[in-house]
């Protein structure tokens, strides 16, 4: 069965142009830490013109105490649909940054309510939030009041000993109240002592039902699911009916679309539903090399580009060795756009002697 067979389009396909959509419908690229940066963003538009792209969390506190908002905030207009993702607690400080986010030119202003950290937690960021659903409210409605943009919030199912599906349903009618446009629910809860981060990814079971049980009881709400989901395949099943329960609005993805890029290729034909072909490595590398270059020209260096393509070529012949070129030579301070020039000739040879060999 092809990815188009089982798939059904959102109700709301996500349209740049649709001032009405948010990222809980259609596709997403999920918030990470020390990843999504802007030349991520860049790398990834060029893959797909449709998906929701977010930045990395930023704190309320970076925002409004920092003295650096381009590195903050800073981003490319070919970026949107992109999603500023806060952290915070404080009503006043997020609606602040709400507030800078719509005017530095986000698309959305996401909530971050999902967060495990430890580092998080001592600022009353994250997952932890969970436990204050009426602060978590009060600050929807407080950005809500500040934004023309849509406000959404990405949250865990909940927090420790909570096993009770009614507290995910009290904390996402507090959020309905307040006026979300829309909830990408991460389907484990998380664990806020004793689990890593990597393992509150992995260990805590997960519960797609009670994502779709929330639609259920939301019928008017979007909702996006998130967690564990490894391909399309696997994605767009929640598009359609879950164990009787009924399909969400939106997918989001996080490691698997990092590590395998020219996996969202695909997304623009499959969650969309564009006809037009499937866009070329080779038409990627020629889109990033003017970035590149001029990324260089502004006194940047090659890694910080280079350090988001390393899967570009994942699981083809000379995957490897493009992997191992760009990481081995793109740190160098004289490294140039001739770097990555180089280590796509060395994966071409390499694809062309295995078809010569078969």
């Amino acid at each position: 069965m092809t990815h188009q067979a089982l798939l059904k389009i959102p109700k709301n396909a996500v349209n740049k142009n649709l001032t009405h959509a948010n990222s809980a419908v259609g596709f997403s690229v999920a918030p990470m830490l020390d990843w999504t940066d802007k030349h991520c963003r860049f790398f990834h538009r060029q893959l797909s013109n449709q998906a929701w792209l977010y930045s990395e969390m930023v704190t309320t506190g970076a925002i409004i105490y920092g003295d650096n908002l381009p590195r903050f905030l800073g981003h490319n207009d070919c970026e949107a649909p992109v999603v500023l993702q806060l952290g915070g607690s404080h009503s006043k400080d997020l609606a602040t940054c709400a507030a800078l986010g719509e005017e530095w030119g986000y698309s959305e202003i996401n909530l971050n309510v999902g967060c495990p950290s430890d580092r998080v937690q001592n600022n009353m960021i994250g997952a932890c939030l969970l436990g204050h659903p009426e602060l978590v409210a009060q600050n929807v409605a407080a950005m809500k009041a500040k934004v023309s943009i849509p406000v959404t919030v990405k949250t865990r199912i909940g927090i420790d000993e909570q096993e009770d599906f009614q507290i995910l349903r009290n904390f996402v009618a507090g959020l309905v109240k307040a006026g979300v446009d829309g909830v990408i629910i991460h389907a484990r809860k998380a664990w806020l002592q004793g689990l890593s981060p990597k393992e509150n990814r992995e260990v805590p079971p997960l519960k797609y039902d009670w994502v779709h049980r929330i639609k259920a009881e939301f019928p008017d709400l979007d909702i996006a699911i998130n967690g564990g989901l490894k391909t399309h395949s696997q994605a767009v099943e929640h598009y359609n009916e879950y164990q009787s329960l009924p399909a969400v609005d939106g997918v989001m993805l996080g490691r698997t679309a990092y590590e395998q890029p020219y996996s969202l290729a695909e997304v623009d034909q499959l969650y969309y539903g564009e006809d037009k072909p499937i866009i070329t490595r080779d038409q990627v590398l020629d889109n990033m090399y003017p970035y590149i270059e001029q990324h260089l020209v502004n006194g940047g260096k090659l890694i910080q580009v280079t350090r988001h393509m390393l899967g570009l070529f994942h699981g083809l012949p000379g995957g490897r060795i493009w992997r191992r070129h760009l990481s081995e030579n793109a740190f160098k301070a004289t490294a140039g756009v001739n770097v990555v020039e180089e280590a796509y000739k060395m994966v071409s040879q390499e694809i062309k002697r295995m078809e010569d060999r078969t």
